[in-house]
């Protein structure tokens, strides 16, 4: 890896610290940043400020950083995959099967019987719009990218139909329907270190895969012909990297619902610097996304004290000129790096 890769892994990892030094010491009970260390090893002589680190906002800039890395590293895959800049892990439907999964645990009441079974439900979602797109783009087309995209696209807009039909036909219960509503915005509200060990696993697992597949998806982002003469097997490789991704933005939808535009304003800003080789792109876009939410959740929580924004709300708002102003690129003919 050239010096200047490692410099930027080394800058980002610096920042993802910084970010989560600075969303455990704010909040509703503002702590020093000299006590925040002392606090979460539980040296502090306050008992508040140990309870408030340990039990409180470890975990959940924790969650966020996991689910901003599985978010960003996922999009950048997807970007060279498709060989397209405004691919994100929606593009697959993950986020609508995993928000169709969660949505209807909430509904059935399921989480009543015990809280776990929402994020499990949501990632079960997320896996089998994974599979059913995977599925319908090699049995009923050729496989190629453009059947990806296509039956990832249909298969969305049908989940989404779907699950707009259960709100609106199935659900009488106005509390249920507000929370229902309330997570497919996207939060991070009261993860606790059970939401982690949850997550933790598969995002992980699922960008170490990421990782060790950054090479022949570099070859991949010539054409699958040149690709595969270089001795790439492309279905298996593209395959995998698709699966790797679902299993990451799956559990990260189960414990924090649907925030987008991470995985698509992430990989985009690191391109520019890193340029398109995944060797860097990916544990870059990987450590700039968990930076990135630790961020966005750390303001949605201090921004209105002592109510809280929801975490979707912010990426979305930063998120959507990013988008347009990558489409007018697009439109001007000029050159978006993949």
């Amino acid at each position: 890896m050239r010096p200047r890769a490692r410099s930027l892994l080394a800058v980002l990892a610096v920042i993802l610290v910084g970010s989560c030094v600075l969303a455990t010491a704010h909040g509703a009970v503002r702590i020093p940043y000299g006590e925040v260390a002392r606090a979460a090893l539980g040296s502090s002589k306050d008992p508040l400020h140990v309870r408030i680190v340990q039990q409180v906002r470890l975990p959940r800039l924790t969650a966020a950083a996991l689910v901003g890395a599985a978010l960003g590293g996922s999009g950048a895959v997807m970007q060279s995959v498709f060989r397209n800049p405004m691919a994100d892990p929606g593009v697959i439907g993950v986020s609508a099967g995993g928000a169709l999964g969660g949505a209807l645990a909430l509904v059935t009441g399921l989480v009543n019987v015990w809280h776990g079974l929402l994020p499990a439900c949501a990632f079960a979602g997320a896996l089998a719009a994974v599979l059913a797109v995977y599925w319908a783009a090699h049995r009923l087309g050729r496989g190629t990218v453009g059947d990806l995209l296509l039956a990832g696209l249909v298969i969305s807009i049908f989940l989404g139909g779907v699950l707009s039909l259960i709100l609106a036909l199935i659900v009488d219960d106005l509390f249920v329907l507000r929370e229902t509503m309330f997570w497919l915005a996207g939060g991070l509200e009261a993860r606790s270190w059970f939401h982690v060990r949850v997550a933790a696993g598969p995002i992980l697992g699922g960008l170490a895969v990421l990782v060790a597949l950054a090479r022949p998806l570099n070859l991949l982002l010539l054409n699958d012909e040149e690709a595969w003469t270089l001795g790439v097997r492309v279905g298996l490789v593209r395959g995998l990297a698709l699966l790797a991704a679902a299993l990451a933005t799956g559990a990260a939808v189960a414990i924090s619902g649907v925030i987008g535009f991470v995985g698509l304003i992430v990989p985009n800003a690191l391109r520019l610097l890193s340029g398109p080789d995944n060797r860097v792109l990916i544990p870059a876009a990987a450590l700039g996304g968990g930076a990135f939410l630790v961020l966005a959740d750390t303001l949605a929580r201090v921004i209105l004290e002592p109510a809280e924004l929801r975490v979707g709300i912010i990426t979305a708002c930063v998120g959507a000129p990013v988008f347009l102003w990558l489409l007018a690129r697009q439109r001007r003919g000029l050159d978006v790096p993949v």
